[in-house]
């Protein structure tokens, strides 16, 4: 069901200064910000060649990023995301099998533009699972 690693994401409380160590000083090629209102947050994806780090940052005050960097305020990673061909028989299939799909258990269009869902940190060894669809 699992398709390639297509990020790792980090919750980063300035996503301008966090931008220039991964260009400067890891000499790494950082795309330009991109707001995502209906998911609370700015992000920037940083091609690493075989991947990509994401960071993100708060967008307005109901951001869960926020509430992240409340109790890591120098930022750390936040989840890592999967790609799946079919997200829909993802879904089912983990949902079957115990796991829970955050929110409403219906996919949001992502940074990248495709479908993602999230899943619980407690099912998957306390890291929070996105899958995109691909």
């Amino acid at each position: 069901m699992l398709g390639r690693l297509n990020h790792v994401a980090i919750a980063v409380p300035d996503l301008a200064a966090a931008s220039a160590v991964y260009r400067d000083t890891l000499g790494a090629k950082v795309g330009a910000p991109q707001a995502l209102p209906e998911h609370g947050v700015t992000v920037v994806f940083i091609d690493v060649g075989n991947t990509k780090i994401e960071l993100l940052e708060p967008l307005g005050e109901g951001s869960p990023i926020a509430a992240f960097l409340a109790k890591s305020p120098s930022g750390g990673m936040h989840h890592v995301c999967y790609e799946v061909d079919d997200i829909l028989a993802a879904r089912d299939h983990l949902k079957a099998n115990g796991a829970r799909v955050l929110g409403d258990g219906n996919p949001k269009i992502g940074a990248h533009g495709k479908p993602v869902l999230f899943l619980h940190p407690k099912d998957f060894q306390g890291t929070l699972v996105e899958l995109e669809q691909v």
